[in-house]
């Protein structure tokens, strides 16, 4: 790797003052608090900014303190997090709230050190936190910092190699500010990877406020950086999605407390695509006594190492069964929460 700190020192004054005059207006830099930091890096993860926007208002409505998300039910918790995905962010983040009010007095750690001892903060996280909320001089590198980093350097390392990233922070670590300066510079790394520097299509070199520091434009090339691997494929996964309608309630059931969608509701299923016939017979076997069985459509979910193609039918049945919990839709809507992956057939509830 190129170790062009002078580069990169000169990249801060013009990024910091390019940022302040550019920035969005995102509810969580309205008050940048370690909490109000904490959880919108959490929420951003493998999120759109806009997708986060109002589960992060609405989740501060009702957990507005880290004592109040350290005492929240599961189910109020999965409730909140329902649309989101990665489901596993909102238990550490409770797990965390936890230690945070009975180790550290409600009060997240100052350093990146001590924050990355609590479950779900990492290298990027703690430097988010601790630069942007404490203003101490620590990087938070993330896929738009990298990307920005590489461009700046016309560096062709892989970027999907760990070693490749703590070569970076530890780059970015000797140049980086304190004060003031460390949060405008973590927040304008990301929002110029975000809005110009960006990673599909041609960067907008022509408004970007270190063009003239960025050794890929001076070459001629930025959009060859940066460089990476190619990623693994998914596999594929065939499922058969069953909406079990007894009077005017549906079936649930809760997933198991891990693995995928770990400890969430969801609707019956089986592996592999069932006809009807084959859907008939099995619940014929459950004892639930199918009065009519209906194609309800397929849909496909993409999580980040598989993919689930979903036949579903709806089955009118003269029985319940003890493994289900039965709940109408409206119940469902205000209760469980329902992975984003089943939400073709939970618009089929009626």
């Amino acid at each position: 790797m190129n170790h062009d700190t002078e580069r990169l020192s000169a990249m801060i004054p013009p990024l910091c003052i390019w940022y302040e005059a550019n920035r969005k207006p995102l509810p969580w830099r309205n008050d940048p608090t370690p909490y109000h930091v904490w959880l919108s890096e959490i929420m951003l993860q493998q999120t759109r900014i806009e997708a986060v926007i109002p589960y992060y208002q609405r989740f501060l409505s009702e957990l507005p303190t880290v004592f109040d998300l350290a005492t929240v039910s599961d189910e109020k918790l999965m409730k909140l997090w329902q649309g989101l995905g990665y489901y596993s962010r909102a238990r550490n983040l409770k797990k965390a709230a936890v230690r945070i009010a009975t180790e550290h007095d409600g009060r997240l750690p100052d350093s990146a050190e001590a924050l990355k001892q609590l479950p779900g903060i990492g290298d990027y996280t703690a430097g988010a936190i601790a630069s942007i909320a404490y203003h101490k001089p620590e990087p938070a590198v993330d896929g738009n910092v990298l990307r920005v980093t590489m461009r700046l350097l016309a560096c062709s390392d892989d970027i999907m190699l760990p070693a490749t990233k703590r070569e970076v922070t530890a780059l970015l670590r000797e140049v980086y500010p304190d004060g003031k300066h460390a949060a405008l510079l973590t927040e304008g790394l990301m929002e110029l990877g975000e809005t110009v520097c960006i990673p599909n299509g041609e960067p907008h070199c022509e408004v970007c406020p270190v063009r003239e520091l960025c050794r890929a434009y001076e070459n001629g090339n930025p959009s060859e950086f940066p460089t990476r691997n190619a990623r693994t494929s998914r596999r594929t996964e065939e499922r058969t999605v069953l909406l079990l309608k007894h009077d005017s309630r549906y079936a649930i059931i809760k997933r198991p407390p891990s693995g995928l969608l770990a400890s969430l509701w969801e609707y019956p299923n089986r592996e592999g695509t069932l006809s009807e016939e084959a859907v008939t017979s099995l619940l014929t076997a459950w004892g639930l006594e199918p009065k009519a069985v209906t194609s309800c459509g397929t849909a496909k979910h993409v999580f980040s190492h598989v993919e689930w193609h979903m036949t579903g039918y709806e089955v009118l049945c003269d029985a319940t069964s003890p493994s289900f919990v039965y709940a109408t839709p409206e119940e469902i809507a205000e209760r469980y929460a329902i992975p984003t992956a089943f939400r073709a057939y939970t618009k089929k509830l009626s």
